[in-house]
């Protein structure tokens, strides 16, 4: 575990005034509890932990940081899955999680102004009762919060048919490094001027800090259906897939398994899924009438397809622990193996079934295990490669594996990520996928946003380091100071 140096103690006496004593941490042994995010194979102790309740108090602790040079590092409820929460050395974390409230509901114009704490699944129960629920569904909706969702740009199981978190933020109210505070967007389609706010999203902290969001709700559809099929392999559910949506089919989700993560899965919920090589979970919905022709078209192709057995449930509580089994995935790994990393990339549909064929020989090559779960519909795939850190080396072959699967993607037509952001797991790969101007495009609008690279350092783009420079707060490198080197 990396530890990092230490705040001075003016810094941290100036943010216990302003926020409380109660909501700074800089116990040694509770700093530990912010060193990583979901990803905790990589871990950094920060400096402190701030903890604000407010915009306010936001504003307060990025003034704090900045005229300290200390870089702030932003959290949400730490369920991120690229170590994009992981604090920089040196660095103040500034967790959300007290900002939880539901500010405002607008039902008759079909949006939400929420804190960044607000738990994602809690958004939809607050409004279920009138008919309305939140699209974007993490597989972690029960416990990542919005703030984290906006700065990944979250997506879910669902987002096939109704896009990702970027689709539905209306509008937010952002805390720039300078101290200042901007409101992006707004609850009205199309705010005027320049689309800022989408580039907000998905900004990993890099842009600011998000104190509140506008969200925009959905009616709930009047009926779903649900299929779940079995396969012999994960090349007759690929071609299942391909299938379905050839035939002009919007499924609102279809997700695939392989035989690895349906062990995993049936050993953390008990559901009585037979040993096979793949299956898929289909949901589809809105209107009775289209429902209904969907649905049965899209057993029909899955059936050709060379199913082994499709399942309907019977009721709502049946539906919901099939989806119980998808949504477990990632934490039901654990059952089968001691640790596993979570890569998040993204190909083409048609190429489903060759990149797993092929990940399934690099893993033998590797002498390791990779479960496959993933979002069939739009090619997001989440290998699970699974390892034993207690083993010499096999951490390091277990990320050589990862990277070299990222490649695959990239060489396949795809992306080094989809849904999980690039984060600090994934800089290295940024350079892989993009041109050196396309990077500098990029940092250009980062500085344009915070140019004291004071949120976030460290973060998405490939940093390698010019002699002489130390971690920790930034100090201008002789180059620049002699006009020879510029920064982005």
């Amino acid at each position: 575990m990396t530890r990092a140096p230490a705040v001075s103690s003016a810094l941290a006496r100036r943010l216990a005034a302003a926020l409380g004593p109660a909501h700074v941490i800089a116990d040694p042994a509770e700093l530990r509890v912010y060193a990583c995010d979901g990803i905790t194979h990589g871990r950094t102790t920060p400096a402190l932990v701030a903890l604000p309740g407010s915009t306010e108090e936001v504003v307060e602790v990025v003034n704090a940081a900045r005229e300290a040079g200390v870089p702030l590092v932003p959290r949400g409820a730490g369920t991120g899955l690229s170590g994009g929460a992981r604090p920089s050395p040196g660095s103040i974390v500034v967790s959300l999680a007290r900002m939880r409230r539901i500010l405002e509901l607008d039902l008759e114009n079909g949006w939400a102004r929420v804190e960044p704490g607000v738990i994602n699944l809690d958004v939809s129960r607050a409004v279920a009762a009138a008919g309305w629920y939140y699209a974007p569904d993490p597989s972690s909706q029960g416990v990542c919060s919005i703030g984290g969702n906006v700065a990944e740009n979250s997506g879910g199981a669902h987002c096939l048919k109704y896009g990702f978190t970027t689709n539905h933020v209306l509008a937010a109210r952002v805390v720039l490094s300078d101290g200042s505070v901007v409101d992006l967007g707004g609850p009205a389609a199309d705010a005027p001027g320049y689309d800022l706010l989408a580039a907000m999203v998905g900004s990993e902290g890099l842009l600011g800090i998000a104190t509140e969001a506008t969200l925009r709700l959905l009616r709930k559809p009047e009926v779903t259906r649900t299929f779940f099929a079995t396969f012999p392999s994960t090349d007759e559910a690929g071609a299942a897939v391909s299938g379905i949506i050839a035939a002009g089919i919007l499924p609102a989700a279809i997700e695939m398994m392989d035989r690895l993560a349906i062990v995993a899965a049936k050993a953390a919920t008990g559901l009585d899924w037979p040993d096979v090589g793949a299956a898929l979970l289909m949901d589809a919905d809105g209107c009775r009438a289209e429902v209904e022709h969907v649905a049965a078209r899209a057993i029909e192709i899955t059936r050709a397809a060379g199913a082994l057995e499709i399942r309907v449930p019977r009721d709502e509580a049946e539906r919901q622990l099939m989806w119980k089994g998808r949504k477990s995935a990632f934490a039901a790994v654990g059952r089968i193996s001691p640790n596993y990393l979570v890569e998040d990339g993204v190909i083409p549909r048609s190429e489903i079934a060759r990149v797993l064929r092929e990940i399934e020989r690099m893993a033998a090559e590797a002498g390791l295990r990779v479960a496959n779960v993933f979002h069939a519909g739009d090619g997001n795939l989440h290998p699970l490669v699974l390892y034993d850190a207690r083993n010499p080396g096999e951490e390091a072959r277990a990320a050589a594996l990862g990277g070299e699967i990222l490649r695959l993607c990239i060489r396949s037509g795809g992306s080094i990520t989809g849904e999980h952001g690039v984060g600090a797991e994934k800089a290295a790969y940024m350079a892989e996928q993009f041109a050196p101007e396309d990077l500098e495009t990029m940092q250009r609008v980062r500085c344009a946003f915070d140019g004291a690279a004071l949120m976030n350092p460290g973060k998405v783009f490939p940093t390698p380091r010019l002699c002489g420079e130390r971690p920790g707060p930034y100090r201008p490198h002789p180059a620049e100071v002699a006009g020879l080197a510029e920064r982005w």
